[in-house]
């Protein structure tokens, strides 16, 4: 039945205010059964965190199209998402509460408290909310009918994909192209079909999505299609072939009013870039606090073991490639910083005893926090390489200057799967380097407190850290 079919997505905005609401509820809930739990009345100063908490929380929510269908997406993705929000509100309520100095009207253990228990209850309710539309899925409910355009392996792999996901409560209708076409695929035992039978089912309302899988070569063919299609509400999707799929971060821009594709662009543009720099300068500066001890005692150490300043500043490549002075410990005994710099290696001599330590642990990276504050360094990012190396594998490794469209950074993607120290052969530098772009392609702030978490709780690994 038509109208049983898409009742959810008939009342869709009607669910997403409820959802809103639902989830506000949910943090100031938590917050006044925290409070009361630990016998504190939430006076005007817990209200207000509270209405901030909210705010914050459905800010970043939108930001990150959290209230969008998660139809095609896993949950632990979803999962993932949701706690990465609520920690940047934590961030913030954090920042908030030292800059105004408000933190001694706050119980310690009911903000914990608060804190711990909302996303537990906000995962619970997804989780039920998963189980739920499955439910309705099984039952024919919140379903979609989709239609797969072309020819080729794309389209095997769209229907593969759609066929292993029942969850996600997509049904494939057919598989269409042209009746005289070369390579009509028959894919997942569905037989192919004409593109008249396709816009003969759009205009019938049998269909509801339709996948584009042509090479992007046949853009006649697809302007067509896409023309054609116009004259109906479904939704039209083209899935880009091999060559689009691995452009840098491409986007869509215009220029004049023409439509343009930027190919090799930062993702850290406009409000990204605020949002990356608010991150740096927050969380920057609450852990410079934090390790401020840390520095000065690991300073001292340095001063006392081996003669010369306690930070080595060296000239590396930062954002757009201009030439940056990134600070460090210094771990070795000799300050090299000219056109050839041998890097570090096992047992190298001129690394101190205690640098070794420094190196191996990476705290001799921590100066490079204030390289954060003064706008030099990200916290996350590509770590940057030594200027006489970076002329050196520009010239041998594709796109390696790509890793300069955003500020280098203390921890990166590359490092927390294992790719840092000592980069002997090339093909050491080449998954560096692919690791990078990969974090670059996808940047979100939800991935850096990805890294942050992963650099904090499971180290930065690699043996050749030395």
């Amino acid at each position: 039945m038509p109208y049983r079919k898409g009742m959810i997505r008939q009342h869709g905005s009607e669910l997403s205010v409820f959802h809103r609401m639902l989830d506000a509820a949910i943090i100031l809930t938590a917050l006044w059964v925290s409070a009361k739990g630990y016998g504190v009345s939430p006076d005007l100063h817990y209200q207000l965190a509270g209405a901030v908490a909210v705010l914050g929380f459905l800010f970043f929510a939108e930001w990150h199209t959290l209230y969008s269908s998660w139809r095609a997406d896993s949950v632990g993705r979803e999962m993932w998402v949701l706690m990465s929000i609520w920690i940047l509100v934590c961030c913030v309520l954090l920042a908030l509460a030292f800059i105004s100095k408000s933190s001694v009207h706050f119980s310690r253990v009911t903000i914990l408290a608060w804190w711990a228990t909302t996303p537990i209850l906000l995962v619970t309710e997804r989780l039920l909310l998963r189980v739920v539309l499955r439910r309705f899925r099984k039952l024919g409910l919140n379903t979609r009918s989709v239609a797969i355009v072309g020819g080729g392996k794309a389209v095997t792999q769209i229907a593969d994909a759609i066929m292993n996901s029942p969850w996600m409560g997509l049904s494939i209708k057919g598989i269409y192209d042209d009746a005289d076409a070369p390579q009509r695929e028959q894919a997942a035992n569905l037989l192919p079909r004409d593109l008249k039978t396709l816009l003969q089912q759009v205009h019938e309302g049998q269909i509801d999505c339709v996948y584009i899988a042509y090479p992007m070569h046949q853009e006649e063919k697809i302007s067509h299609l896409v023309d054609m299609l116009a004259d109906s509400t479904v939704s039209v999707h083209i899935v880009p072939d091999v060559f689009v799929s691995e452009l840098f971060h491409a986007r869509w821009s215009s220029l004049g009013g023409m439509p343009v594709v930027s190919v090799f662009e930062s993702p850290i543009y406009g409000s990204n870039a605020f949002l990356k720099r608010l991150e740096d300068v927050v969380m920057g500066s609450l852990i410079l606090l934090l390790i401020s001890p840390v520095m000065l005692s690991i300073a001292l150490a340095v001063k006392l073991t081996s003669p010369g300043p306690a930070i080595f500043k060296q000239r590396r490549y930062g954002l757009d490639g201009k030439v940056i002075e990134v600070w460090k410990f210094r771990s070795m005994s000799v300050l090299e910083d000219g056109p050839n710099i041998p890097q570090a290696q096992k047992n190298d001599p001129r690394i101190t005893p205690l640098g070794a330590f420094l190196r191996r642990t990476s705290l001799d990276e921590l100066p490079q926090f204030i390289n954060v504050l003064q706008g030099r360094m990200s916290i996350v990012g590509p770590r940057p390489h030594a200027v006489a190396h970076n002329e050196q594998y520009r010239k041998l490794i594709h796109g390696y200057m790509l890793r300069h469209t955003v500020k280098p950074g203390i921890t990166g993607w590359a490092q927390v799967n294992g790719w840092r120290g000592e980069t002997d052969t090339m093909e050491k530098m080449e998954m560096r380097v692919r690791y990078d772009l990969e974090y670059i392609n996808n940047w979100s702030i939800i991935f850096d407190l990805k890294i942050i978490w992963m650099t904090i709780f499971g180290g930065m690994r690699g043996k050749n850290a030395y």
